[in-house]
């Protein structure tokens, strides 16, 4: 018998989204029950997504689309936070960002000084910083453009490290990290990523909601990320067997989560009984 103590406990859930609640527009079972029961468990939520390509207030209409309970505040992807970042590190900065038109209006709306348009195309020289995100829009000029400014010294920021985005019926998108891989064997130049498995994710939530980190869970279905940033921040760690990660892949871990479900359906059943 699992001692479950630690995970209930918890005050505030954390959840991924794709691969853990739902697959492209297929609902896991259970997903939505748990979601809407749990302010009456008495337990907050945030869908925390390290899928840059959409706005916080894209997800919140996607959300609601499929079923799910949301609000503005239930909401947290990592183009926020690199938003957040670049206001806290670099005020000011001059950034390209080869992203989606969704994470340029996510980031103007931040007040990053953008110096290329919604899809890319700039006369800028020099910038002080590039920005990758998660771009399904991608087209070779950004490529060209995000090359030229890193090997001329810019610094490389990007919003999250995931390699693929799980689709249905077993497909993948390259994600960040890949597109990112190809700027570092471009340019010589490594990102710093700001999303998942970044602690500063959590952080930034602890301090937004006033819940300690050791009162979060992270539930997602990726040990480098999802699980990661948990362990990172020092929260505590659900990992679910509905997306990327198969219990072989957990055995040969060198960390393990702090609990493993098959999906979200058991992890209401535990909050729940």
């Amino acid at each position: 018998m699992s001692d479950y103590s630690k995970l209930k406990d918890c005050e505030l859930f954390l959840f991924d989204m794709d691969g853990t609640l739902y697959l492209g527009d297929e609902v896991y079972d259970g997903a939505i029950a748990l979601m809407e029961d749990l302010p009456r468990l008495g337990k907050k939520y945030i869908y925390l997504t390290n899928n840059s390509s959409r706005a916080g207030e894209d997800y919140i209409t996607r959300l609601r689309r499929l079923g799910f309970p949301c609000e503005a505040e239930n909401v947290f992807t990592s183009g926020m936070a690199t938003g957040l970042y670049l206001n806290q590190r670099h005020p000011g900065a001059s950034v390209y960002l080869a992203g989606t038109k969704a994470f340029y209006r996510e980031l103007k709306s931040y007040g990053v000084k953008l110096v290329n348009d919604e899809f890319g195309h700039t006369e800028a020289e020099d910038v002080d910083v590039v920005v990758q995100g998660f771009d399904t829009e991608l087209v070779y000029e950004k490529l060209d453009r995000a090359v030229h400014y890193l090997r001329r010294g810019s610094v490389f920021i990007a919003a999250n490290p995931d390699w693929v985005c799980p689709m249905p019926r077993g497909e993948v998108l390259p994600d960040c990290g890949s597109i990112c891989a190809l700027l570092t064997a471009s340019s010589g130049v490594r990102p710093e990523y700001i999303g998942k498995p970044n602690r500063n994710m959590i952080d930034v939530i602890s301090a937004m909601t006033g819940i300690p980190n050791e009162k979060i869970c992270a539930v997602g279905d990726r040990l480098y990320t999802d699980i990661a940033v948990a362990q990172n921040a020092g929260s505590v760690s659900v990992l679910v067997l509905s997306g990327e990660t198969s219990k072989e892949m957990v055995d040969a871990a060198e960390r393990q989560p702090d609990y493993i479900l098959p999906s979200v359906r058991e992890l209401h059943e535990v909050l729940a009984g």
